[in-house]
């Protein structure tokens, strides 16, 4: 498994590709590992130089203190784009993932090519129910966490039909580190971009899940109509519609990125 170090921590990473071709970098959601990009990556890695992480906290990257803030996971991702040798590269996030690709529109959009945003908002939730979480996971740890996740990232319909990609998921959440996931919270809670995202100047795509409980079709279109250019694909997923609609998602980036 290859690591490297960037921006004082352990990086866990998968890079794949033509070394000339251009870069994907694809982000997680909290709580997940970068496998989530599975299908992503095996769509686009003989066109694209594809990198997947786990970010601080997360998978097998190192759990340094926290809390984290999204300023310091963006920074992590400039970091390890300097250790690798990339130069410019298209970004692609997911919830928390997201919302490091809007931080790095806002601070970092000379870097990028291309920008998507799925399943996330210019604010994800609210103070009072981040902080209710970091309270169970640092009085119980992940159990509770992982039993409310099929509701959260899946639609009832797809966790009965689909078992075999649901279920690693939840229980990639059940073995997350405590510490990270709590940390990687409070990044989630404080992260607002609700006054600032209209200043995202880089190409920008939202893809967005019908039935999404946690950042609904509306919290796309808030940033759709305030970044100018974006336009919105929803898709007849939830939360993690990376694998509940793997297929349309990957078109639906594919044809973004080589538009």
């Amino acid at each position: 498994m290859p690591f490297i170090h960037a921006n004082g921590h352990r990086v866990h990473y998968r890079l794949e590709g033509p070394d000339a071709a251009p870069v994907v970098f694809f982000s997680n959601s909290l709580g997940t590992r970068f496998t989530m990009w599975d299908a992503q990556a095996a769509a686009l890695r003989d066109r694209y130089r594809v990198l997947r992480y786990d970010a601080r906290g997360q998978g097998d990257s190192e759990a340094t203190p926290g809390p984290y803030s999204i300023d310091l996971l963006g920074r992590d991702c400039l970091a390890l784009a300097e250790a690798l040798g990339l130069g410019r590269f298209h970004f692609c996030g997911l919830s928390m993932g997201g919302l490091i690709g809007l931080w790095l529109g806002l601070h970092a959009g000379s870097r990028l090519d291309k920008l998507v945003v799925a399943n996330t908002a210019a604010r994800v939730g609210t103070a009072e129910v981040w902080n209710a979480r970091i309270a169970t996971v640092e009085a119980r740890g992940m159990p509770e966490i992982a039993a409310a996740a099929y509701g959260r990232w899946f639609t009832e319909a797809f966790v009965k039909r689909s078992p075999d990609l649901a279920e690693p998921i939840r229980q990639g959440l059940l073995d997350a580190n405590p510490v990270g996931y709590a940390a990687s919270c409070a990044a989630v809670r404080d992260a607002d971009f609700r006054d600032s995202v209209a200043r995202i100047a880089t190409p920008l795509l939202y893809i967005g899940g019908t039935f999404d409980p946690v950042t609904t079709i509306a919290d796309g279109q808030y940033v759709v109509e305030r970044v100018p250019g974006a336009r919105l694909v929803e898709l007849p997923a939830s939360h993690l519609s990376i694998i509940e609609s793997a297929t349309e998602f990957t078109a639906a980036l594919q044809t973004f990125l080589e538009a």
